[in-house]
């Protein structure tokens, strides 16, 4: 009987030990002139701050899909210390369209929800703090906004990521928010990763990629990789055993998260 209360109360505190909370909140856009839902995972105490970590979703994806990948992120917030953002992105690829003035997702996520979060939740507001990945599209997505906004990312990170564009140019209604590759050829190289990081200086970004060796963007993270080693830009580059899949982004988020637990700062920068 002694040994059954002792169980009992060793899984009642387990229970308790991870708490974190979870919301879906709406987060009006001005540039879109709409709302939009977003999930937002904290650390149970409240008594401090913590660093952010973005999470963008994939194509065909939403809010939610991060929660659905890696139900245990309640358990990383805690065991982490970090609140995650889960934005919905639509199949926006995270970009203000050149074709169409509704779609104005990078304005949203960098003027607009990254102000809301940390106006509204426990966050540590220096960009040494903040952190954005993504799977797939978000993969891009995470590091687009991340080069093209480094006072608001320190760290980027990209899983399955799609980040050359220029080899996919009928896929995944890219064409409606750039116009067709071969008569935006400019337009096309100008938002594609593998270009982008001709805008990067050594130190600006701490850097963690990776993908699976089935994945049919395995050659253009693999040609990335290269690039960045060629530009003297340190990064994490890990290629495993995987497909373009939920399995692959269960386990590879892990790796990521770690990188971030190990490179955020977690204390208030003082100028």
């Amino acid at each position: 009987m002694k040994r059954g209360i002792i169980l009992l109360f060793v899984l009642l505190f387990t229970t308790t030990l991870y708490a974190a909370k979870v919301d879906t909140i709406a987060v009006h856009s001005n540039s879109m002139n709409r709302d939009l839902k977003c999930v937002v995972i904290t650390p149970d105490d409240e008594s401090k701050n913590y660093p952010t970590v973005y999470l963008l979703h994939g194509h065909g994806g939403y809010y939610g899909s991060w929660l659905k990948i890696k139900p245990e992120l309640k358990e990383y917030s805690d065991k982490y210390e970090m609140i995650f953002v889960c934005p919905d992105g639509e199949k926006s690829w995270y970009w203000d369209s050149t074709i169409c003035d509704t779609i104005k997702f990078e304005t949203y996520i960098t003027k607009e929800l990254v102000p809301y979060i940390d106006n509204n939740y426990p966050t540590l507001k220096s960009r040494e703090s903040r952190a954005i990945t993504g799977l797939s599209m978000g993969g891009q997505g995470a590091m687009y906004l991340a080069i093209r906004h480094l006072d608001i990312f320190g760290i980027a990170g990209s899983t399955s990521g799609g980040v050359d564009i220029r080899e996919f140019p009928e896929s995944w209604n890219m064409k409606e928010l750039l116009g067709e590759k071969r008569k935006n050829k400019k337009i096309w190289n100008e938002f594609s990763i593998y270009n982008q990081i001709e805008n990067l200086n050594i130190g600006d970004l701490k850097i963690i990629i990776d993908c699976g060796t089935e994945d049919f963007f395995y050659n253009v993270n693999n040609n990335l990789h290269k690039k960045l080693l060629k530009r003297g830009i340190k990064h994490d580059y890990t290629v495993r055993p995987g497909a373009h899949n939920l399995e692959y982004w269960n386990s590879s988020i892990e790796y990521q998260l770690l990188f971030f637990k190990n490179n955020l700062l977690y204390n208030e920068l003082v100028y």
